[in-house]
């Protein structure tokens, strides 16, 4: 299947040419300004599916408006119809479409002349009017609250908000290409099975996963993952919404930012560091173990915790506190296996290889210095001292 593709150096273009070729389609025609009319032809004469993705929606005077919209728009259908090729159209429009600004109206017009050559063809065309579509590759600045905001407060600049409490309607830029993928692939199984294809009626589609935000919430939930980036918080990721804009919003973070030093508490037993933290669903550490070391000797009453040795080799005791019936586990990085330490059982890991020891742990709880849920314990008749300090585990 030979696709043409127009604006393929654009924000939808960009996702929509890495998804093409995610799904194993490689004759794409891709055409952007720096291509000629020449180059448009040839492509219209072997093309099986248009997405007309190409536009303007911002310029500093009008005609950059009718060159990049109206313009282009009629040269791809008269050299279709030059072509003979009635293949189907995807054009991607704006719900401004409908108002009377500069760039509504043209893209009002770039509607009217796909429609007259739909009809006048029996071509198939999808019209898709979108609205605030946000996710990676959005150029900031330009026309997407979502984009200015994330590279703003990523980039530690200003936001501007006029309308705090105005209503946001959001698509996901992944639910727009799963979509348009979606026409085109149908249409073609359609082709294949030899099925008659009805010209459709209704031209105009709609992407129906979207969102609703104000733009004071938007603007307050980003300014949440800058501080969680900080406090190693993890956002509530059960939230589509907050999962698609937090994603969006680290692909804006600077490549100097990706980079962040960690806290690593270390002593005389090694080093233990906080990894990732989440209201939801507790928190990642890190413990690293000196040879012949062993940490713990304590037991909690709600906190459960999973070790994952993950280099080095070592024995997780743990003893009950009503039956002092004792468990050992001999754990070590070539077999990875995960030990779940339940409440009410004393338990301590120690490293018997001559190397440092790594261990993976999660708690189902953010450590709470105030109520640290840690209280010391007896291991092999041997009474410990209660360790309840962040920086000892």
């Amino acid at each position: 299947m030979k696709i043409l593709v127009t604006g393929t150096k654009g924000f939808i273009g960009k996702n929509l040419i890495a998804e093409l070729k995610n799904s194993g389609y490689d004759q794409i025609f891709e055409f952007t300004k720096e291509n000629n009319i020449e180059e448009l032809e040839k492509y219209t004469k072997d093309c099986d599916f248009v997405f007309h993705l190409a536009g303007v929606n911002r310029a500093i005077n009008e005609k950059d408006f009718q060159e990049g919209n109206i313009n282009l728009t009629k040269k791809l259908i008269e050299l279709l119809e030059k072509n003979k090729n009635n293949c189907p159209i995807l054009f991607t429009s704006s719900i401004q479409s409908k108002l009377d600004n500069i760039y509504g109206k043209t893209k009002r017009q770039c509607e009217k002349i796909i429609l007259q050559h739909a009809s006048k063809t029996n071509t198939i065309v999808y019209i898709y009017r979108l609205t605030n579509i946000f996710g990676k590759w959005c150029k900031p600045n330009y026309n997407s609250v979502v984009a200015n905001f994330c590279y703003n407060i990523a980039n530690d600049l200003p936001i501007q908000i006029e309308n705090r409490n105005k209503k946001l309607e959001l698509i996901y830029i992944d639910d727009v290409i799963e979509d348009f993928i979606l026409r085109m692939e149908e249409n073609l199984l359609d082709r294949l099975k030899q099925k008659e294809i009805e010209l459709k009626t209704e031209h105009f589609y709609k992407i129906e996963k979207s969102y609703f935000i104000t733009v004071k919430k938007l603007a307050e939930t980003i300014n949440i993952f800058e501080q969680q980036r900080k406090n190693l918080i993890i956002p509530d990721l059960s939230d589509e919404l907050i999962k698609k804009l937090y994603s969006t919003y680290l692909s804006y973070v600077p490549i100097s930012n990706l980079k962040r030093k960690m806290k690593a508490n270390k002593d005389e037993r090694g080093i233990f560091s906080e990894i990732l933290k989440s209201k939801e669903t507790g928190q990642i550490s890190i413990n690293v173990t000196k040879p012949g070391i062993v940490r713990g000797n304590h037991w909690h009453h709600t906190k459960i915790e999973k070790f994952l040795v993950v280099s080095g080799k070592g024995v997780i005791k743990l003893r009950n506190l009503n039956t002092n019936d004792m468990i050992e586990f001999f754990v070590n990085g070539d077999d990875l296996e995960i030990i779940d330490i339940p409440v009410g059982y004393v338990h301590n890991i120690e490293n018997l290889g001559s190397n440092n020891m790594i261990t993976l742990i999660w708690a189902n709880e953010i450590f709470d210095p105030e109520k640290p849920d840690t209280f010391g314990g007896v291991i092999n008749g041997k009474i410990e001292i209660n360790d309840n300090s962040r920086n000892k585990t």
